[in-house]
């Protein structure tokens, strides 16, 4: 959202080519021209969406899932998420909130009774547009009868551990990733706001 006084910022597509469409990502480098008048080009991953839960049960513990990520080349701890599916034919994208339950049960073998949306985010603005959704689930249940399980090609390891050393995990960077960096130390602000024992 530009604000005034944002003129000299801003930058106007004048042309774009689709160089790569996948599964759910497309790559679409745009021509661009700045505020002055000069010409760049931007590569811009297209992404539908996400959500990211922090998952915390009756002993205030987190749920997070562990994962082998070819990106880092490494096996990461994070909280549980998963991309929106978007509807092949109509191009719709799912509630982020339907996808927040459908993640949690997935990844976690869980549902929750009570649901909160934190933020919204940009997880990599300066390539990519993929939006994250946040969510709080709390009143966690293990799912049992009909449950969903992970994808087909995923493998994750489910872990349970107290939120301060979660928390403690992030602040030493073993926990890795921008979202659950950013899900955990938002858990830590409103348990200290809150006068967690913890």
């Amino acid at each position: 959202m530009a604000e005034a006084g944002d003129e000299h910022l801003l930058e106007t597509v004048t042309g774009s080519r689709v160089a790569y469409k996948g599964g759910y990502l497309d790559l679409t480098v745009h021509e661009v021209e700045l505020a002055d008048g000069r010409r760049s080009e931007r590569a811009i991953v297209g992404h539908p969406g996400a959500v990211a839960i922090v998952a915390l049960d009756a002993d205030e513990q987190v749920l997070l899932v562990r994962q082998f990520r070819l990106a880092a080349g490494r096996v990461l701890l994070e909280i549980p998420a998963g991309t929106l599916h978007r509807d092949a034919s109509t191009g719709a994208t799912e509630d982020p909130a339907g996808a927040a339950a459908r993640e949690l049960e997935e990844e976690t073998v869980h549902r929750a009774g009570t649901w909160e949306h934190v933020a919204a985010f940009w997880t990599a603005p300066g390539f990519a547009t993929e939006l994250m959704h946040l969510y709080l689930a709390t009143d966690l249940r293990q799912a049992n009868e009909d449950r969903l399980g992970p994808d087909a090609d995923e493998r994750l390891e489910l872990v349970r551990m107290p939120w301060r050393e979660a928390v403690a995990l992030a602040e030493r960077g073993e926990i890795a990733d921008a979202k659950s960096f950013a899900g955990l130390l938002y858990l830590a602000r409103r348990m200290e706001r809150a006068g967690a024992p913890g």
